[in-house]
């Protein structure tokens, strides 16, 4: 999993005070799940890097030359300038399991697409449970082989490492037949091939005799 480093500073917790840091340009942010709850706030522009990005960071908070392994959690937008107005952090520890959404990266293209068919993505990010140092920076998946009018499920991708909540039966990925789309290439050519073997092995009709 990939790793942030986030410098923060203690905050006060009243609305004045998350008011003034806004003006700074700060974010006021929370950090739970251990001992007590940490109040502080980061940069905005720190942050800004962590949200506008699809991948998931294990964070490195540095509050005041305290650190804190965390994950972010929860996010408030301004509902007008969609700024950052507030973040929650969950306490993450080195033993223990915790839960994120990891994206999905599909590599390459399937031959279903190729000749016709229509790509149909069910999750572009999948909830996954570990503990943080099992946790991958994606999930990738190879949909190469994926022909017309089949599916990738949960199932198919089991990882002892760590644990998707959805079920084996929850689709991620397929490939949808489409008006003018044609039959597997790879399909036609072996039943060509097939074809071609069996004439060769059939015997000869005799030849009509020659009429007198």
């Amino acid at each position: 999993m990939k790793t942030f480093a986030l410098g923060a500073s203690v905050r006060e917790t009243n609305k004045i005070a998350n008011r003034a840091l806004r003006n700074q340009g700060k974010v006021p942010c929370v950090l739970y799940g251990g001992e007590k709850q940490v109040y502080f706030s980061a940069k905005e522009n720190d942050l800004n890097k962590l949200v506008n990005t699809p991948d998931v960071y294990l964070l490195n908070i540095d509050i005041e030359g305290e650190s804190f392994q965390a994950i972010l959690q929860d996010i408030q937008f301004h509902p007008l300038t969609d700024r950052i107005i507030h973040i929650d952090f969950l306490q993450v520890f080195d033993n223990k399991e915790v839960t994120v959404n990891i994206p999905v990266n599909f590599i390459g293209t399937p031959i279903g697409v190729r000749n016709g068919g229509n790509l149909l993505v069910r999750k572009r990010a999948i909830r996954t449970r570990a503990i943080p140092a099992n946790l991958p920076d994606a999930i990738d998946i190879n949909i190469e082989e994926l022909k017309i009018g089949k599916f990738l499920y949960i199932g198919d991708i089991r990882d002892e490492r760590y644990t998707f909540l959805a079920g084996d039966k929850s689709v991620i990925v397929g490939v949808k037949t489409a008006r003018g789309a044609v039959e597997d290439e790879e399909e036609e050519e072996e039943s060509t091939e097939e074809g071609a073997a069996e004439g060769a092995d059939a015997p000869e009709a005799p030849s009509e005799p020659a009429a007198e």
